[in-house]
């Protein structure tokens, strides 16, 4: 018979108490069934002894060496686990992360109290805690996301009022400043390409911008692209890159009055890049795995005379050929 952490060996073919988990529990040396064993070691356990009271037996974690009481009927049909490995490891999880359990969720085994990082509390599937720490997601916090969500609205003039009331995961509730309330992506709110439904403007009427933009792909020469944009810095970080570590950068943008001027301007400025300088232009080919476009993107050579042109442009009355 195996030997257990704090049992004499010659208590092992006698009836004895042992304490287990701060409770003296009564043992004896009855024999014990071999298909018990079996599904013990299963689970992980070595079978030790009967225990008091009736149809319980005493069991030791293979692991950490731990004993535990636990009833027959749960050894025979039930993958048990031990639960001060199960401690460890919500430990080591909550070390990892940075996270203070504070206590278990009444009536819920699944769930438990912790304070976060930032200093909330937050209700946390003690799984979801485990999976946090091994990178399998973000632990995140419900009301540092709630104050985010609210700085993106109030930069572009809402206010968020919570979830989606179609339930809709990625969308948000706001309120724009002329009072209108308005499910939004919140994607979008970040990006800004929405209008609102009430008093907003379309493209071709909204100001706008012609831009020249850099970027630098790894191990391959600067690349270069003007185009037009409502807004130059949402569509350079939410649109163009396919890979947020690319590095891009806004070189100039001239202020246009409406969408429609800009991409006048900009074809006229296009046509002109092509006529003149047709050996400039990068095929959609050596770009497509770096940019979302399909044409405007020129060889960096290019660049001082696309800024000239844009300079031209930001003085009334210039001609940028």
């Amino acid at each position: 018979m195996p030997v257990i952490q704090g049992v004499p060996a010659f208590a092992q073919h006698n009836s004895y108490t042992y304490r287990v988990d701060g409770v003296d529990v009564r043992l004896n040396d009855a024999p014990l069934p071999d298909d018990l064993r079996d599904r013990a070691a299963r689970s992980g356990f070595a079978l030790i002894s009967w225990a008091e009271p009736k149809n319980h037996l005493l069991l030791r974690c293979q692991t950490c060496g731990t004993a535990t009481i636990r009833r027959r009927s749960v050894v025979r049909d039930v993958n048990i686990e031990c639960k001060h490995c199960i401690r460890a490891r919500r430990l080591r999880a909550e070390q990892a992360l940075g996270v203070t359990f504070l206590g278990a969720q009444v009536g819920d085994h699944k769930h438990g109290l912790f304070q976060l990082p930032c200093g909330h509390l937050a209700r946390r599937q003690y799984g979801r805690v485990e999976k946090a720490a091994d990178g399998g997601h973000a632990l995140g916090c419900d009301a540092c996301r709630a104050a985010r969500e609210e700085a993106e609205a109030q930069a572009r003039g809402w206010q968020s009022l919570g979830p989606d009331p179609a339930g809709r995961i990625n969308y948000r509730l706001y309120r724009h400043s002329c009072g209108h309330e308005q499910a939004i992506g919140r994607a979008n709110m970040q990006s800004g390409r929405f209008n609102c439904a009430a008093c907003g403007t379309g493209w071709a009427s909204a100001p706008s911008y012609i831009y020249c933009m850099r970027f630098e792909p790894e191990r391959h020469a600067p690349l270069v692209k003007l185009g037009f944009s409502r807004d130059p810095v949402s569509r350079l970080t939410y649109q163009l890159k396919r890979h947020p570590d690319l590095q891009g950068t806004i070189l100039r943008s001239v202020p246009m009055s409406n969408g429609h001027a800009a991409l006048c301007e900009e074809k006229r400025l296009h046509a002109h890049l092509h006529n003149a300088h047709p050996d400039a232009i990068v095929p959609r080919d050596v770009y497509r795995r770096w940019l979302r476009v399909k044409s405007e993107i020129y060889d960096a050579e290019l660049e001082p005379v696309i800024l000239a042109m844009l300079d031209r442009l930001a003085d009334p009355g210039s001609d940028p050929d």
